[in-house]
């Protein structure tokens, strides 16, 4: 998987075992991490100019600022082309249109099952 290697994902999550569980998935690809745990501060990883982002991962459900508001933030900000896929507990038909009219490029159903989520992060990848 080595379009994977060097790559920087941005983990959004608020349950600390859903990061540490993705973060070490992901690390045995050789890619590099960063997470944080609300919207607020994922829009802030994304439009910090010291680390551009390749692709984010963020969960729909947090405090502070969900995902969905996270997501429209980063569209608003001028990230049309950075990957977001959000990885939501809900998945019934309206919440998944949800997630894609706030700007998810994709989204996976939790519990995640983390080859798809490779092989989906790999898709993506490669449009870049």
């Amino acid at each position: 998987m080595e379009i994977l290697k060097g790559k920087n994902i941005l983990i959004v999550d608020d349950d600390a075992y859903n990061i540490f569980a993705l973060s070490a998935a992901l690390e045995d690809f050789e890619a590099n991490i960063t997470s944080v745990t609300n919207g607020v501060d994922a829009v802030a990883a994304v439009t910090a100019t010291d680390q551009p982002m390749d692709i984010v991962l963020m969960d729909i459900m947090m405090p502070e600022m969900d995902g969905y508001e996270a997501m429209r933030t980063i569209r608003d900000k001028g990230f049309t082309d950075l990957p977001i896929v959000a990885l939501t507990a809900k998945a019934m038909r309206g919440d998944i249109e949800k997630c894609l009219e706030a700007g998810a490029s994709d989204y996976m159903a939790k519990p995640i099952d983390v080859a798809k989520l490779i092989e989906l992060m790999e898709k993506l990848l490669q449009k870049k």
